[in-house]
């Protein structure tokens, strides 16, 4: 899986919105490899959105479809100043992954000391996890090759997610979230209290005739 994270200061929330809306009614169809994806703005107006392709490959040729080119053109308008973009091929997701029916979405992102054993510690059975946090859904992880990564959370809902935030973990599993956190830095968390999402419709696949 591919990951790629769009950042900027939105002026025009509706608009983003809006424009968004399109691109998956009338473009995600045909998009080539496209998953779906998480959006949402901050607060302080910055604009989150964290879109899933099978493959970057399959990024590139959707960014390089003329049709793209076009709504691109209108959705800058959408911002103060400059879009930023990360690209990730280094993606993965945990529990049960994003969420169309998730509430709350708190996307984190900061530098990893090690990003081969985060990457380990999170590819393992989070079954402890699951069961003192339900209100985790699921999330995903991009990480790109400097070891700055973004991680969305996804939740079913803001107020669960604060008073999971306020329950204490047993060992070892506060230790082992505790090392995972000494790792890393400049850590930054973005809440998104009103979040979308997007997905790829179901293909059928070809029954041969």
């Amino acid at each position: 899986m591919f990951i790629q994270i769009v950042q900027g200061r939105c002026r025009d929330t509706d608009g983003v919105h809006r424009l968004l809306d399109e691109w998956r009614d009338t473009m995600g169809g045909t998009a080539p490899g496209w998953l779906g994806g998480t959006y949402g703005i901050t607060d302080d107006g910055q604009f989150v959105g964290v879109v899933r392709f099978e493959s970057r490959e399959a990024a590139a040729r959707n960014s390089a479809r003329p049709e793209q080119g076009e709504w691109w053109s209108r959705m800058e308008e959408c911002f103060d100043g400059d879009v930023s973009f990360h690209d990730c091929d280094d993606a993965m997701v945990f529990l049960d992954g994003g969420s169309d029916d998730a509430g709350f979405v708190q996307v984190v992102q900061g530098r990893l000391r090690d990003p081969e054993r985060f990457r380990h510690f999170m590819a393992e059975p989070m079954d402890m996890l699951h069961e003192q946090r339900p209100e985790i859904i699921g999330g995903t992880i991009a990480i790109e090759p400097d070891g700055w990564f973004t991680e969305t959370v996804s939740f079913r809902s803001e107020d669960e997610a604060r008073t999971g935030e306020a329950r204490d973990m047993p060992e070892p599993m506060r230790a082992q979230w505790a090392e995972q956190m000494d790792a890393m830095s400049d850590v930054r968390y973005l809440d998104l209290h009103h979040p979308w999402f997007a997905s790829a419709p179901v293909r059928m696949p070809s029954s041969g005739q």
